[in-house]
């Protein structure tokens, strides 16, 4: 039937007037003290992130899938009320962005020194230097490793700088970005979890201070010996460096990066993002390392800024652990890069290697290349969002742990790693997941168990790096595929084998401990026991790769 005018606007206004009361009457029942979700707290509640995991890895598509995943998220929430639904779910993605707009400039603004230093010469002028002091693989991959392990303060930090300062070496020397993901992202987290001076040794301590009779950064410090999975993922990157060794997805990356196929897959959102053909013939090695230098100086000065340490009538250098557990990471993060920014403009106006006019392009070019990056970080973070403060995850979580903690005090560290692990995957944070699970690891052994208790708060933070590390929603995880260059999905899929190798292993190696409660026995077996299954997973794929070709 053809509609007129003169029929459509009225029924347009009637539909307008029936969704104003629609919505009047929804906001007026969701505004109620006792409005509940019926998903509230139950295990239910962890849908949306696994949902959202499962349909990225089935259809490949990132953005799509982590929205869904905050839509059923919200939908949920309002006992499938779809306005309420809508409105929580948009609602929570502002509150998240708000709380993490610090991080997203930060983003941007070092996307935009990045382009900097490409258009400048010196990313090439670096790689070109690099080729000839690195000459081979295994070299590239070791320097992205020490990179990384100097960086350790901050992991956002440490993901971007390394990936975009190492990149130009590693394909240089055909080394897929796929690998250059997962080396800088297993460098990351683990790294920081083990650093004293860093903002997670003092988000840890933050936590843990919190409790009577406990010494935050005490207990951090006694439990990095039996952090297994920390240890063992550095460990691994070492072996994997030097035995040239590869399994799994990755290996199909790294063949395909030998022959000089350095993405693998179709979806390359980054190629051409080093476009040479922009960049000045007269770039250095100085114009890409005198702006990084900066940067790490500016970014760690700006975390201890934002913590105090600059206060006057502070006791400087004796107050740099305080500065670091007073911190706010996103500002710190974000005041320091803008510093080393205008250092960039004023060094690359007096080095002449470019115009005001290219400069000003540059900043447009940094803000392109970041999209992708922010977009994925915005959904995660709603997602996440959803998940603990609408659906109550974390304390479903929380409730099953003290539920299995009684009689099982030897066998706990074993179980507070996977389910640290679970949690962290499935919400994408590891920072969430130990300040939920600390407190409840001190109070189920006692401030007083001695050994037992440390190796409990270690698995506790192995476990919720592990999560981290393994989960495509995790911040760190997307961070470090944007500082690699590299597709989302690419990353998480290759790097999955090895970190559930490691943690595998990692959880074996809690049970043990837990039993023998020896910190030097006890880091003896986990390293060889780690390089024992590395080897025997040598031997397995050297075997089919000799049987493939005998076959062919």
């Amino acid at each position: 039937m053809h509609l007129t005018r003169k029929k459509i606007v009225p029924a347009l206004l009637l539909l307008a007037a029936l969704t104003g009361l629609l919505m009047t009457t929804v906001f007026a029942e969701g505004e109620g003290a006792g409005y509940v979700s019926m998903f509230a707290q139950s295990p239910l509640s962890l849908l949306p992130p696994v949902l959202a995991i499962v349909l990225a890895l089935i259809t490949k598509e990132v953005y799509t899938s982590l929205f869904a995943g905050c839509l059923v998220g919200g939908l949920m929430y309002a006992n499938f009320n779809p306005v309420v639904a809508v409105t929580s779910t948009f609602d929570t993605m502002v509150a998240k962005v708000a709380e993490n707009l610090g991080i997203v400039v930060f983003l941007v603004i070092l996307g935009i020194i990045v382009v900097l230093m490409n258009r400048s010469g010196g990313s090439k002028a670096y790689g070109d230097w690099a080729k000839k002091v690195i000459k081979t693989r295994r070299g590239a991959l070791l320097a992205t490793m020490v990179l990384a392990l100097v960086l350790g303060v901050d992991d956002y930090f440490n993901n971007l700088t390394t990936g975009n300062v190492m990149r130009p070496v590693t394909d240089s020397h055909n080394i897929s970005r796929a690998k250059l993901a997962y080396m800088i992202d297993s460098t990351a987290a683990p790294v920081c979890i083990m650093m004293p001076i860093s903002s997670w040794s003092a988000a840890v301590s933050g936590v843990a201070d919190q409790m009577e009779g406990i010494s935050g950064l005490q207990l951090f410090i006694s439990a990095i010996p039996f952090n297994y999975y920390a240890l063992l993922t550095i460990f691994t990157l070492i072996v994997l460096a030097v035995f040239d060794l590869d399994y799994g997805p990755m290996k199909i990356h790294e063949d395909n990066a030998k022959k000089g196929d350095i993405y693998t897959t179709p979806e390359r959102p980054f190629e051409g993002a080093d476009d040479e053909s922009k960049n000045s013939a007269n770039g250095k090695v100085a114009d890409l390392v005198v702006p990084v230098i900066v940067l790490i100086v500016s970014c760690v000065s700006g975390l201890l800024y934002t913590g105090g340490f600059f206060t006057a009538g502070h006791e400087y250098f004796l107050n740099v652990l305080d500065a670091f557990a007073n911190c706010t990471a996103p500002n710190g993060l974000m005041y320091g890069s803008f510093v080393a920014l205008l250092f960039a403009f004023i060094f690359y106006m007096v080095r002449r290697t470019m115009t005001f006019a290219q400069f000003a392009d540059c900043i447009a070019e940094g803000f392109k290349v970041m999209v992708p990056a922010t977009l994925i970080l915005t959904l995660a973070w709603t997602i996440s969002g959803v998940t603990n403060d609408l659906l109550g995850a974390t304390d479903f979580v929380a409730g099953a742990m003290r539920s299995v903690a009684g009689g099982l005090q030897n066998f706990l560290p074993a179980i507070i790693f996977l389910v640290a692990c679970g949690l962290a995957f499935a919400t994408g944070t590891s920072w969430g997941t130990f300040g939920i699970l600390i407190p409840i690891v001190v109070n189920t052994f006692g401030a007083d168990a001695g050994t037992i208790l440390t190796i409990g708060l270690a698995a506790c933070l192995a476990g919720a790096v592990c999560g981290d590390h393994c989960s495509p929603i995790s911040d760190t995880t997307i961070l470090a595929s944007t500082g690699a260059q590299c597709y989302h999905l690419n990353h998480v899929k290759t790097q999955l084998p090895y970190a559930l190798t490691v943690a595998a292993v990692s959880f074996v190696n809690y049970i043990i401990a837990g039993i023998i409660q020896n910190v030097v026995i006890d880091l003896i077996i986990a390293f060889a026991s780690m390089f024992a299954v590395l080897m025997l997973m040598r031997f397995v794929f050297d075997k089919k790769t000799v049987g493939a070709a005998e076959k062919s």
